[in-house]
């Protein structure tokens, strides 16, 4: 049994939940997002709380039915707070800045790197070492998270790179005489 699936999903105020077949809309103060559940799993929305259960006991719908209650959860929050990831950057002439709508990187490599910024999405650089990435939306948060951090991953010996704010870098020792 899933003890994530298990818990009902309670919409904060100002937030309204629509359900038409498997897709469930959620409204509130900072946009709507929609999120199509799988066909294993059943979805009740009653005032403001929305309950997900799996439609029989195999495999593959307890698998989808605490991933199914998570993700509308991600839609409620997402649309009262919303999400946001901080990036930092390590590294002697490695910065970053937003123009716009494009994140220009600085990484070592012979040319700037001009990232685009996906629409939704809110890309600001505080300190020139730090980005912040924000939106509605977690899987795209992460996603643009994931691609910037991919042009220049933190490397083991002096940590230079792109690393998401808090994580440990493992540090190897360098060669020996």
């Amino acid at each position: 049994m899933s003890r994530i699936g298990k818990k009902p999903v309670e919409l904060p105020a100002g937030v309204s939940a629509q359900l038409s077949g498997q897709t469930v809309k959620v409204k509130g103060p900072k946009g709507e997002l929609a999120f199509t559940c799988p066909d294993d799993i059943i979805v009740k929305v009653e005032g403001n709380v929305i309950t997900v259960d799996p439609r029989d006991q195999g495999k593959r719908a307890r698998s989808m039915w605490g991933m199914s209650r998570t993700r509308i959860a991600n839609l409620a929050t997402g649309v009262t707070q919303g999400f946001e990831k901080k990036l930092e950057i390590t590294g002697v002439g490695y910065r970053a800045a937003a123009q716009g709508k494009v994140l220009n990187l600085a990484l070592g490599y012979s040319h700037d790197v001009n990232y685009p910024v996906p629409e939704g999405i809110t890309v600001v650089t505080p300190k020139p070492t730090e980005i912040v990435i924000s939106g509605i939306d977690k899987q795209q948060v992460g996603q643009v998270a994931a691609e910037i951090r991919d042009y220049r991953g933190p490397e083991p010996y002096k940590g230079k790179g792109v690393r998401y704010a808090g994580e440990f870098i493992f540090r190897k020792e360098g060669k020996k005489k």
